[in-house]
């Protein structure tokens, strides 16, 4: 039995839910309560001690990050192999989830702490979201070149590094960043979202987007309990540096000095 600690948001959890349903891998996903909250109940942090999704436990092993669990998946259930053949293709596509799982991620989560989390107002947040428009359309570009003439990043077919890259340049697009009209990656990511896969894990997040919007207060909530310091956002590594290095080194000191960010402590020995 496979349980996947996930949320519909999470482009990482998206990652191994994709790779997952490509095996043919049954799994019971669930949101981990108070998640985002610094709170955790005992079963997910025993399962993530970061406390942040996704994290898998198969037949009680658990297994976290993101990378790793698919990793994890690869080798648990090999077929269909989602690796390319070749060690050179292994690597390159390796190579394209480190960028995309650090580099991009960090513009898009960015963005949203802007214009979900009230990160910071006015000018100074049209200058942000000016920043990550234009960090996004570079990286559209270096994709298209790692695209090179190949249907898929994996080669001829869906693999590794395409499920390593849609999440991630589906995201951009509820922020209005869409790769250039017409372009090979625009091309790439209809076939991709095409995808079975892919087409599944979608619907998760419209079903998710769509009933947040429904709800009484919805994100207005969310956005709320980040200000009185009850949901605490993970601002570890790339995340922290892309604020930084977008002059908005203030955002993350209120941050701290409203106890609504978070950063990864000591674990905690499993028992």
């Amino acid at each position: 039995m496979i349980e996947l600690y996930d949320h519909p948001l999470s482009p990482y959890a998206q990652k191994v839910k994709i790779a997952l349903r490509e095996k043919g891998v049954d799994f019971t996903a669930r949101t981990p309560a108070d998640i985002g909250s610094g709170r955790t109940a005992a079963d997910f942090a025993s399962a993530n001690p970061r406390a942040e999704v996704p994290a898998l436990v198969h037949d009680g092993f658990a297994v976290f990050d993101s990378t790793v669990i698919v990793e994890y998946v690869e080798d648990a259930f090999p077929k269909p192999a989602l690796l390319p053949a070749s060690a050179k293709d292994r690597a390159r596509v390796r190579m394209i989830e480190d960028v995309m799982d650090t580099h991009f991620e960090a513009i898009t989560w960015g963005l949203s702490e802007v214009q979900n989390f009230g990160r910071a107002e006015g000018k100074e947040a049209e200058r942000l979201m000016a920043a990550g428009g234009k960090e996004i359309a570079a990286w559209h570009e270096w994709l298209e070149g790692e695209l090179g003439g190949r249907p898929f990043f994996n080669g001829d077919g869906f693999g590794w590094g395409d499920l390593a890259v849609v999440p991630f340049v589906n995201g951009a697009l509820g922020f209005g960043h869409a790769p250039r009209a017409g372009s090979p990656l625009a091309a790439w990511q209809q076939r991709a979202n095409a995808r079975p896969s892919v087409a599944a894990t979608r619907k998760e997040v419209e079903a998710f987007v769509a009933a947040s919007t429904t709800q009484s207060g919805g994100l207005a909530m969310v956005r709320q309990a980040v200000e009185q310091g009850l949901f605490k956002r993970e601002y570890r590594d790339h995340r922290l540096e892309w604020m930084i290095r977008n002059g908005a080194i203030d955002v993350v000191a209120t941050g701290l000095k409203k106890s609504n960010i978070r950063f990864t402590s000591p674990f905690t020995r499993r028992r």
